[in-house]
């Protein structure tokens, strides 16, 4: 992710460039003060900082590149003009996470459909040489995905951060704002969801 527009003092956009970055890094809270403080470019720090790793979720949930990047712009735009509101300046990564979750949650929930491109398959599943294995690989992940997309997009988003994206129980609830033992129910149930709907594709 290498661009993002975040409004300036007036009613124009700026464009901000990764490589323009300074650098001397800032801790997220230095860079939060940063923003609130005038500094708008600083936010620029931010954009480097989780930009990729908001834009990997968004296409996780969502199979599609542009749809993600749309996300992720949203996202960290509303960042931008509701930063003051960050309880927590040391963990504004997280902050941005939760406003992109949620973005990402209502995109799922108003575009539903099960009809599931292999272009949408998330790139780190893509196969290798054997064009055979491939083809197989293909339609295997193709209807996961599929599957994935079938759930509610609170069971999909549990299942993506926890079995996808490889994140601790701890950290995932904090995202989602739930207690532990409500979030591991709903990842059992996402599971078992998921269970059922590729056994009827079986």
């Amino acid at each position: 992710m290498e661009r993002v527009a975040v409004p300036n003092a007036g009613a124009a956009t700026i464009s901000l460039s990764c490589s323009m970055l300074s650098s001397v890094e800032r801790t997220d809270e230095q860079v939060v003060r940063d923003v609130l403080a005038g500094d708008r470019d600083a936010y620029r720090l931010l954009v480097r900082r989780y930009g990729d790793t908001l834009h990997g979720h968004a296409l996780r949930m969502t199979g599609n590149s542009d749809e993600a990047a749309d996300l992720v712009q949203r996202a960290l735009v509303k960042g931008f003009k509701k930063l003051r509101s960050c309880r927590e300046p040391e963990r504004v990564g997280a902050w941005l996470f939760r406003i992109l979750a949620n973005l990402c949650k209502d995109h799922v929930r108003s575009a539903r459909r099960n009809d599931i491109s292999l272009g949408r398959v998330a790139p780190h599943l893509a196969g290798g040489s054997d064009p055979e294995a491939d083809a197989a690989g293909a339609e295997i992940r193709s209807r996961v995905w599929g599957a994935l997309d079938a759930l509610t997009p609170e069971q999909k988003e549990a299942f993506v951060l926890k079995h996808v994206e490889g994140r601790s129980y701890e950290e995932i609830a904090a995202v989602m704002d739930l207690s532990v033992a409500s979030l591991k129910m709903r990842v059992h149930r996402a599971r078992e969801a998921l269970r059922g709907l590729l056994e009827e594709y079986a």
